[in-house]
């Protein structure tokens, strides 16, 4: 069936799917601030946590999605949305609208190094450089509400509170276990408890309830509380999402929906979503996927082996689904306010899928001395028997469980692309995004331009009816480096940047340079700090991501000169932006030589 008549199949039907919102809550008076311009619409964004590019229906996935299907198929899907190819950058980058490196996150404050740690830009915690964008839109008259995963400071001046939002619940850490599991004494004592904070103050996830559930409760009470209290200022409502990252847990009745789905193993996902997406038009019909990395073939896993690894993505489902409820819930929510059809939805997941093999907590999210060096990557991980985990296959998905799902899985939901999280290949940085409602061209349009998360913040800020100061709080700011995406979101325009303009990623040396439909890559050896046992070339790579998607032709040879053009383009970048370099490892003597 066509993609337009898929589209018009499913989309009424999707659009009746959202369920009805939570009971409120204690209302608050608003604060006193700034008059938003007449006529500015709130912003609701939206963030999935390592979520694949194929996972939810609308970019080709299995997994029951009908919420955010409705949103995608009413709007604008982006079929060319880059983040950074981890969380805390990327999120630094949607906060603030510059570049990672300036923006304090040129790595995860986890996997700060001798090399970067005290480097500008290195700070581990968004910094001073950059306004966040709720403290603009705040200062601009919004409301400014988030509820999830902050992953941007741990410290009180730099918690949400701190920096912009009005009425925050946050889990300041990267992760934490979804059922609240994690907030005991023995986790506390193996310093690997989260820490989460309602408008600053220390507080806990309420052990038992499902940490996507509760993040939607708080938001939506956020909103109804306005609602009572005769808020009408627009509001900024920010929803980034903990799942699906690992440990992959998810109530037991959601699991149970996906009960066999997977027993035809990781080659048989990818094909088939493969096959999706060129039936949805999302990729082109000619697109080759990118050979699996690292992966044992599944006819050759023991049949134990098989079942395993086909309930850690039962599971892996069952939170997608489970997130998609809850965004329906939000949506009913706005609806039943009056207040939707005011809305710019915007989503997106924060980086591509997760591909390590976990089966404890890694201790680089360990909360220490900053200036403790690093934990290996590449060490084993033994499970605390204090911690009470229970990685058994009767077990897997509940919250005594602590399991990632691994490559195999990772590469077939990020299908048609190369690698997954942690890497500038696409499977690592291109994600699946959408927007929808007030003042969105839909019908179903698909865009195919190159374009970033450091787009968020300017378009917010578009449409707020308001600019970006020189300065904030009486410090010097970095201006925006990305494009408002009014232009795409109007379709009045097919893309914001033009084929000369130059977007650089790097992250553990990991490096990108993305300039029209022409992408370098490179990934050095001898340098994984992050996927263990990971991918590397050693070499520049050169690649025309519109014709293929995948990855998978290497036109370096035959493209020497723009292969030079984009390599210098990224070290221009690199060192525009301070990007730490690659440390110089001495090469070791040759047998029988004198040290």
């Amino acid at each position: 069936m066509p993609a337009k008549s898929l589209i018009a199949a499913v989309l009424p039907a999707l659009l009746l799917a959202l369920p009805a919102a939570a009971a409120p809550e204690t209302p608050q008076a608003p604060t006193a601030q700034a008059v938003a311009p007449k006529g500015a619409p709130n912003f609701l964004v939206i963030v999935a946590d390592d979520l694949g590019w194929s996972d939810i229906g609308a970019f080709g996935g299995e997994i029951a999605t009908p919420n955010l299907d409705a949103l995608a198929l009413s709007g604008v899907r982006f079929t060319g949305f880059h983040t950074a190819p981890t969380c805390s950058p990327t999120r630094s980058m949607l906060m603030s609208g510059v570049d990672n490196h300036q923006a304090g996150l040129g790595t995860m404050a986890e996997l700060l190094s001798d090399a970067t740690r005290g480097r500008p830009g290195y700070e581990g915690y968004l910094n001073d450089r950059v306004a966040s964008i709720a403290e603009l839109l705040r200062a601009g008259g919004y409301a400014t509400l988030m509820s999830g995963k902050w992953h941007l400071g741990l410290t009180p001046d730099r918690e949400p509170a701190a920096r912009g939002f009005e009425h925050s619940f946050a889990l300041l850490q990267g992760l934490s276990n979804h059922f609240g599991a994690d907030q005991n004494a023995a986790w506390t004592k193996a310093g690997l408890n989260p820490s989460y904070r309602d408008d600053g103050k220390p507080a806990t996830l309420p052990a038992g309830r499902y940490s996507t559930d509760y993040f939607a409760d708080r938001l939506i009470g956020y909103l109804d509380q306005a609602k009572r209290a005769g808020d009408t200022r627009p509001f900024f409502a920010y929803l980034p999402f903990t799942a699906p990252h690992w440990p992959l847990q998810a109530p037991p009745e959601t699991i149970a929906k996906y009960k066999g789905r997977y027993d035809a193993g990781y080659e048989a996902l990818r094909n088939a979503r493969l096959a999706r997406q060129k039936q949805l038009g999302i990729v082109p019909a000619d697109a080759v996927a990118h050979t699996a990395e690292q992966v044992r073939p599944w006819a050759s896993l023991s049949s134990e082996e098989r079942a395993v690894e086909a309930r850690k993505m039962e599971v892996y489902a069952a939170m997608v689904d489970r997130l998609d409820q809850n965004v329906g819930r939000v949506i009913a929510a706005l609806r039943a306010q009056g207040r939707y059809d005011d809305t710019i939805i915007l989503f997106l997941s924060d980086n591509g899928p997760e591909g390590n093999v976990i089966e404890a907590p890694s201790p680089r999210f360990k909360i220490a001395d900053p200036k403790a060096p690093p934990a290996d990557p590449d060490a084993p991980t033994p499970v605390d028997p204090s911690l009470g985990i229970d990685n058994s296959l009767a077990n897997i998905g509940k919250g005594t469980s602590y399991v990632g799902y691994g490559p195999g899985w990772a590469q077939a939901n990020s299908t048609p692309s190369w690698l997954v999280k942690g890497y500038p290949t696409e499977g690592g940085i291109r994600v699946s995004a959408f927007a929808a409602g007030k003042g969105v061209t839909g019908g179903g349009r698909i865009a195919t331009a190159n374009l970033d998360v450091r787009d968020i913040a300017p378009t917010l800020l578009d449409y707020a009816g308001l600019t970006q100061p020189a300065t904030f709080a009486g410090r010097p700011i970095v201006p925006h480096q990305g494009h408002s995406l009014r232009p795409v979101l109007a379709a009045t325009a097919p893309a914001v940047r033009t084929a000369d303009e130059a977007v650089g990623y790097e992250l553990f040396y990991r490096r990108a340079l993305r300039k029209g439909d022409w992408k370098a890559v490179y990934l050095p050896a001898g340098t994984n700090r992050y996927t263990r046992k990971g991918v590397s070339t050693g070499r520049w790579q050169l690649f025309n991501v519109a014709r293929d998607p995948g990855e998978t032709r290497d036109l370096a040879a035959a493209e020497p000169a723009r292969l030079a053009e984009l390599v210098a383009a990224y070290d221009a970048y690199a060192k525009d932006k301070g990007v730490v370099p690659l440390p110089v490892v001495a090469a070791a003597p040759a047998t029988g030589a004198k040290p």
